[in-house]
């Protein structure tokens, strides 16, 4: 915790490092990671059960914009992440490029993925999207090599609030479900089953996927924090 805090409370992130010999294996995760994070939204998608917090914007936006999925995940990253200039976060190049390769997988995914109509089809899709993205959720952090969007707001508005991170985290996703859900976004067992899922699924995950610069692996209390 107190490490937490102190990275947090510093006044400029230092750049994610593009160094060591590591780095092609870094890479590698990072972009593996991604696609599979954008499955892992389209599964959850199909299944019709209920949506990821920020997914459940991105689908009402989507209907009433008459856009792609990954076209408005695309758009919401971007703008999200005009807000850390404010903010002083620094982006890395796994930053940018959650902003694009998820957008782009979820609509690869969904072009491919029928969504079923057998209630034990659904809940294996959700149970499947769930797990599947704690372990893109644990590749692509373990890497080392910028947080997502929606993450860097959070631990910016943490810093500059000195609010804690449970809440501020609760406020923003809060905020973007009933906007969402108030779109034509679903939100249902599925998007509970996920709030609850995630973290302890990632916790025990990111200790096994972590590739830092160095060859020496992250410990579980360093762990940041997860995407939103």
């Amino acid at each position: 915790m107190g490490h937490a805090r102190s990275v947090l409370q510093s006044p400029l992130r230092p750049m994610p490092s593009l160094r060591g010999r590591r780095l092609p294996r870094r890479l590698i995760q990072l972009y593996a990671g991604l696609v599979l994070y954008g499955v892992s939204m389209a599964l959850m998608l199909r299944s019709r059960l209920g949506n990821m917090p920020w997914d459940v914007l991105h689908q009402g936006l989507a209907g009433r914009l008459g856009w792609s999925l990954g076209t408005v995940t695309i758009v919401i990253g971007a703008l999200v992440l005009l807000g850390w200039i404010p903010l002083r976060q620094r982006p890395g190049v796994g930053t940018v490029s959650n902003v694009v390769v998820i957008g782009v997988a979820v609509d690869a995914a969904l072009a491919m993925v029928p969504a079923p109509s057998s209630l034990p089809l659904r809940v294996g899709l959700l149970v499947a999207g769930v797990l599947l993205n704690a372990v893109a959720t644990a590749a692509y952090i373990g890497v080392h090599l910028g947080p997502g969007p929606r993450d860097g707001l959070m631990t910016g508005l943490v810093r500059r609030t000195g609010g804690s991170v449970r809440l501020v985290r609760t406020s923003i996703e809060a905020a973007v479900v009933a906007t969402g859900w108030l779109l034509g976004g679903t939100l249902g067992v599925g998007t509970a089953a996920y709030a609850i899922a995630i973290g302890p699924l990632v916790q025990v995950l990111l200790p096994r996927l972590s590739l830092s610069p160095a060859s020496t692996p992250t410990r579980t209390g360093d762990a940041p924090p997860l995407p939103g």
